[in-house]
């Protein structure tokens, strides 16, 4: 057919001028911005809709005497709309360049988000690179329950931990747990006073160390997707111990010298407690393992971070099989929105009880009659509110999450009984390898594996707020 009728021509052109695209450009017409966060109702405006980044490409230039820092960021997604623009999480830093598919994109800011519009549409499906040139120093940020994250200095250094916004302080992207991907992390450090070198450690696996002299530059890879708020560097000096788990798994622990005393025992428990939780949860999800212990005073928790789990004063033993548990429980299988957290805490935490139990020390029936009696140290608010619905995400890690949610774990082993519940956690850790899952699809497969209805547990314990009585 040729030619246009005059009422279809007057459309087409304000069409195209609304959306700033050509009648060359097909399907632009279409083409909407991708959405500024995906509707988590614990943190509205986190992550991006519109896409689902695949990789990071991180180049980091970092001067611990002065906090600065120069990045680019090489993002790599696929559209999953027609966009006409899209946004990046960032906080803070200033934004020099940015490019789409290799074509200046214009930028601006609001709040933190980073507002990136391309000279052409970026089509549905389409694979498509963005590059990010940054710098500045960049912040951290004091969450709502008080806790510090983004990027933190220390005595020696500095470190960067992620949870639950964190990681927007020091690269671009897409800053919600259910968009994860692979990483590419190369930072390049100078001489200090003294001529000597800062360490650098970050998620996977060490692929270069170069020596160019006044700078040292090192690259690490994380081949198995990770949530950014889990991607870590720390920047100091440390004392690196390296070894090898029973199935030939590299682990690589760095040890602050202030901390080397009480840490003694970490490089020798990383391993073991590896080992024996690949018994009970399934091969260990990723390739390599390990730990950072720092010296940070005042900062009043630990972190899961993706294949070393960060540390800012020497572990006890609880502590260090909590996170590393995490490794299976968070990291391997995420929370779909933060509200679902409680599968990873409180699975986290039912791992502390397992081990203690391992170790000679109160078997888990008692600990569970302990947090329900409220003897136990970490038992006190523990009836807040259900531990499947935070009220906000200053409350995301409050004792319902952790201990409740413990409880709620051992009265599922409790009815289905042990051989069902280690084949659940087992069946769990291997269909969500690598991905995302929630609370309901938990419940499935509880009551799949176990052949029960466990419609009246769950309600009881994880969804109701007062503590319930004695079933």
């Amino acid at each position: 057919m040729s030619g246009w009728a005059p009422a279809a021509a007057l459309l087409l052109a304000m069409t195209t001028s609304c959306t700033g695209s050509t009648p060359g450009d097909g399907a632009a017409a279409v083409a909407r911005p991708g959405a500024a966060g995906v509707g988590d109702r614990l943190f509205p405006e986190l992550g991006n809709g519109g896409y689902d980044v695949t990789h990071y490409g991180l180049t980091l230039d970092y001067v611990p005497e002065t906090n600065r820092l120069k990045g680019t960021a090489v993002i790599t997604a696929r559209a999953t709309q027609d966009l006409s623009r899209f946004d990046l999480d960032l906080a803070g830093l200033r934004v020099r360049t940015a490019t789409v598919q290799e074509v200046k994109a214009q930028v601006s800011r609001s709040g933190s988000e980073l507002i990136v519009t391309p000279a052409k549409t970026v089509r549905n499906d389409e694979v498509f690179k963005t590059v990010v040139t940054y710098d500045g120093t960049p912040r951290t940020i004091e969450g709502d329950d008080g806790g510090l994250e983004g990027w933190i200095e220390t005595d020696d250094g500095s470190t960067a931990l992620g949870q639950p916004t964190g990681s927007m302080t020091w690269f671009p992207g897409n800053h919600h747990p259910s968009d994860k991907a692979t990483y590419d992390i190369t930072v390049t450090v100078p001489k200090d006073a003294d001529g000597d070198f800062y360490d650098v450690v970050s998620n996977g696996k060490l692929i270069t160390e170069e020596d160019k002299g006044e700078t040292v530059t090192r690259h690490w890879r994380s081949e198995e997707p990770m949530a950014s708020y889990l991607a870590h560097v720390s920047v100091g000096y440390f004392e690196i111990h390296k070894g090898w788990t029973r199935d030939r798994l590299p682990v690589y622990v760095a040890v602050d010298p202030d901390e080397s005393e009480d840490a003694a025992a970490v490089a020798d428990l990383v391993p073991e407690i590896v080992d024996w939780a690949g018994e009970r949860f399934g091969p260990y999800p990723f390739s390599s393992t390990g730990a950072v212990v720092d010296h940070l005073p005042g900062l009043d928790y630990a972190l899961e971070t993706q294949t070393k789990p960060y540390f800012a004063e020497a572990p006890d033993e609880a502590l260090l099989v909590h996170e590393l548990a995490h490794q299976w429980f968070g990291n391997s299988v995420t929370p779909r929105k933060w509200k679902d957290i409680w599968l990873s805490e409180g699975l986290a935490t039912y791992a502390e009880w397992l081990w203690q139990e391992k170790r000679g020390g109160r078997n888990t029936d008692d600990t569970f009659e302990d947090f329900y009696n409220g003897t136990d140290a970490e038992s006190e608010g523990i009836w807040a509110f259900p531990p499947a619905d935070p009220p906000s995400g200053a409350r995301m890690s409050d004792p319902p999450v952790y201990g409740r949610g413990a409880m709620v774990v051992h009265k599922v082993r409790k009815a289905v009984g042990d051989e069902t519940f280690f084949d659940i956690l087992r069946t769990w850790t291997r269909q969500h390898r690598h991905g995302n899952a929630d609370t309901l699809q938990f419940i499935a497969l509880c009551e799949s594996k176990s052949g029960k209805d466990l419609t009246e547990l769950f309600d009881t314990w994880l969804f109701k707020k007062n503590r319930p009585p004695r079933m």
